[in-house]
Parts: structure tokens; C-alpha cells; sequence
């Protein structure tokens, strides 16, 4: 039974706020979506993604849109299983960056590659550990039968994958697509494994043996860390970035370092670790800025994160309140490298944008998890709120976490409140 409608009998006032809700309703969010979740509905997949997991590169992912994920069904990865086991944890972590694709392709886009093929940028190119363009791949389309194939762009490279099906696709944020080999970059260290001998260096004498680090060398024996670090030496490598002596004198009044709980000191000295070697070339070179710490992989992914760059010939490290530079390379041997920078990395979510703390009123022992009374933490600084959040969009099914964007919730507001205006005085008129 139809229902009669005349907007005559609505108002201007009516008919405006109607629209506002309308249009409010189409303001945009963003979901979190786990790739390993996106895996776990195809078992033939399992073995792929448990090698993801095993590995930092699912959270690598995880801040990732705009990507294709190059996966291997079980039954082809299985003939390259002795390689999987026998290499380190972080050369497995960079054979499966070669895996991710920068760049996000629809079964009709991989359907238009012209037979010359595209370059395309992997997951590895971004950690400057590939030479030249051998972080990236090559991927063409055989006119006659159509079939996808990739590969290394390097000459003569035997490694090659050939694309047998879309596994899954949400669009424009994330393809999976299923090849048939496990593919190797060109160059890559086959034999790097964790038979390694450790080098056991001893971090705080190498600080006091620098003789501009005391400072830093007694933080880091007070506090404990440094063990951790120590025994990260073994797996992927680490490399640390130690303010000088200066670089602490130098601190403002209003920043009570010192007077921060145990836990959340333990935190700021974990944010200038990064979980990877990188030599100094390396860092001059990197693709990817934004670096995940030590304190990244306590407090959450998109949290206590660096952003590394080249700075008039020199490599910049901006925490978003302070800019350091790196002044000095104090030690540097496979798997570790510490260099010497000209500030103390005071990470947002602690200090605030203002870099402003208040000593702790007294009697806090410091021992709990919580941030102390005394430290002024802005919302949107908060431990966990911090990251940028993923753009991937979920499937039905799928938990999605919510976050809203004050930027793009005030133009939306802009532009409902300009439709507004222009549509009530044309009612009017």
C-alpha cells in the first residue's frame, strides 16, 4: 500500500535537519583488520599464515592499505620448507616482505598489465636491506594465455611465482592472491641462519667506552633494559640511538626524566631501539620513515613510532616533538649498531605535544602500569590511541574497531552545514 508523501507538508526546518541526519550517516570510519584473520577462512593457507605470525611482518601489515599479499598454498610451500626453517627470524621476515606488494591490484587491474609488465615496490624495499631495485618485483601478463607471472626484475633470475587465483579482495585496500612458489630476492643470503655465533656485546661498556654516554649507559644499567637489549642480539638485530651527555644537559626544566615511574622510564628508553640492524647506509637510504620501537611492540602497533629521513646529508629521527640528528656511529657489527644523536627521543604519547611533564606526586611508587598522576597525557595521546589507524575495510563477520577522525568529522560538518544553508533558503525562496 503506497503511503502518500508531498514535501510541501514539510517544513524548511524539517526538511533541513532530515538532510543533516542523512548526511551525517555517510561520514566515513575505518576498520582494523588482522591479515592473519583474512588468512585463518582458508586453510590451504595455514602454513603461509603462521609464517606471518611467527614473524614481525603481520604487524607490519597491520598499518598497512592499498597492498596485494602474495601467498603460497601449502601444498607448494611445503617444498620449501627446509629453507623456512633453517633461515633467522629476520631474514624470513624480509623473504616474506618480498611477498607484499605496495601497491593494491583488482583481478581486472592484474588483467591490463601489458606484456613488457610493471615494476612494482615490495614490503622489502622499504627496509633498505635490498640493493638497488631488487626489493621490488616484475610482473607481466602472457598475452595469449593470460597468466600472471612475477618475478625479480634482476637479470636472469631464477626465481619466479605464477599467480593461480584470487584467494580474496576488499577493495581498494587489500588483494590476496594465491602463487605457486615461494619467491627469493635476487642476492639474498640463502644461508643466513641462526647458527649464527652471538656477539655478546656488552651495550653499556660499549656506551662508557664512547665517553660521551655516561648518562645514557647509567639509565640503561638502573633500569634493566639493557639486558633485553642484549639478548635481542641473537635474533633480528637491533640498533640503538643513544643521546650524548649534552643532549641531556640540555633537556628542559619542565621535563622531569628522572621523576618518571619505573615502567614508563623502561618505555622511553625502549623508544630508541629499533627491533632490526641498520647500519648507517641503511638508514640514509630507508623508504619506509615510520620505524616501530621496542616500546611499539609492548604498547601496540601504530604506537612509540620514529620517523627517519635524510636531513641536509644527515639522518633525522622526529618523534613529533623533537628532532634529533644522528651525530656519531658508536658501534656497528652484524647485529647490532648504535650511534650517538643530538636529543633525548621524548615520545608523544608520554610527554605530550608540548613535551611537558610534571613530577609524580610523591608517594607513587612507580611499580603500577598506569602513568603517574603527575604526567599530563592529552586524549589523544594516550597510550593506544595514538597510531594511525588501518583504512582496511572489513568483510562481514569481521570485528571491527571503530575510530573516528576529528579532521574529516569537522570538513564533513563544513560541508552538511554549507547544504544546509543553500538548501533551506531555497525552500524558502
Amino acid at each position: 500500500m503506497a503511503i502518500p508523501f508531498s514535501i510541501s507538508h514539510i517544513t524548511p526546518l524539517t526538511f533541513t535537519f532530515l538532510l543533516f541526519l542523512l548526511l551525517s550517516s555517510s561520514s566515513t570510519t575505518t576498520a582494523a583488520v588482522d591479515v592473519t584473520t583474512l588468512l585463518s577462512s582458508f586453510q590451504n593457507l595455514s602454513s603461509f599464515s603462521s609464517l606471518l605470525s611467527s614473524t614481525s611482518v603481520a604487524t607490519d601489515l597491520s598499518q598497512r592499505n592499498s597492498i596485494t599479499l602474495l601467498a603460497i598454498p601449502n601444498s607448494y610451500l611445503s617444498s620449501s620448507s627446509d629453507l623456512t626453517h633453517r633461515l633467522s627470524q629476520s631474514s624470513l621476515a624480509d623473504l616474506l616482505r618480498y611477498h607484499v606488494l605496495l601497491r593494491y591490484f583488482s583481478w581486472s587491474d592484474l588483467q591490463k598489465i601489458p606484456p613488457s609488465g610493471v615494476l612494482v615496490t615490495t614490503l622489502l624495499q622499504t627496509t633498505g636491506r635490498a640493493p638497488s631495485n631488487f626489493g621490488s618485483v616484475n610482473i607481466t601478463r602472457n598475452p595469449i594465455t593470460n597468466s600472471i607471472t612475477v618475478q625479480s626484475p634482476a637479470p636472469y633470475s631464477p626465481s619466479n611465482a605464477t599467480v593461480l587465483s584470487l584467494i580474496n579482495t576488499l577493495p581498494y585496500n587489500i588483494t590476496i592472491l594465491a602463487v605457486n612458489s615461494l619467491l627469493v630476492p635476487y642476492g639474498f643470503d640463502l644461508m643466513a641462519s641462526d647458527t649464527r655465533p652471538p656477539l655478546n656485546l656488552n651495550i653499556t661498556k660499549a656506551l662508557i667506552d664512547g665517553h660521551n654516554f655516561n648518562v645514557a649507559a647509567s639509565l640503561l644499567a638502573a633500569s634493566g633494559v639493557v639486558e633485553e637489549f642484549e639478548a635481542d642480539e641473537a635474533g633480528a638485530g637491533i640498533t640503538l640511538f643513544i643521546p650524548t651527555d649534552l643532549a641531556f644537559a640540555d633537556l628542559p626544566g619542565t621535563v622531569k626524566l628522572q621523576s618518571l615511574p619505573a615502567k614508563l622510564k623502561a618505555v622511553v628508553l625502549k623508544f630508541h631501539v629499533l627491533h632490526s640492524y641498520y647500519p648507517l647506509g641503511s638508514l640514509e637510504s630507508i623508504v619506509n620513515p615510520l620505524q616501530p620501537t621496542l616500546a611499539t611492540e609492548d604498547n601496540g602497533a601504530g604506537s612509540y613510532t620514529l620517523n627517519i629521513s635524510k636531513v641536509n646529508g644527515s639522518v633525522a629521527i622526529n618523534t613529533g616533538i623533537v628532532q634529533a640528528s644522528v651525530t656519531q656511529t658508536v658501534f656497528d657489527q652484524n647485529p647490532v649498531a648504535i650511534f650517538g644523536v643530538s636529543e633525548v627521543l621524548l615520545p608523544r604519547e608520554i610527554f605530550g605535544k608540548d613535551a611537558s611533564v610534571i613530577t609524580p606526586k610523591p608517594g607513587n611508587d612507580g611499580e603500577g602500569t598506569a602513568p603517574s598522576p603527575g604526567i599530563s597525557l592529552s586524549p589523544e595521546n594516550s597510550p593506544g590511541l595514538s597510531g594511525p589507524a588501518s583504512h582496511l575495510s572489513s568483510p562481514p563477520g569481521f570485528r571491527e574497531e571503530i575510530r573516528s577522525d576529528g579532521n574529516t568529522y569537522r570538513v564533513h560538518s563544513y560541508i552538511i552545514a554549507l547544504c544546509c544553508m543553500v538548501l533551506h533558503s531555497m525552500v524558502w525562496a
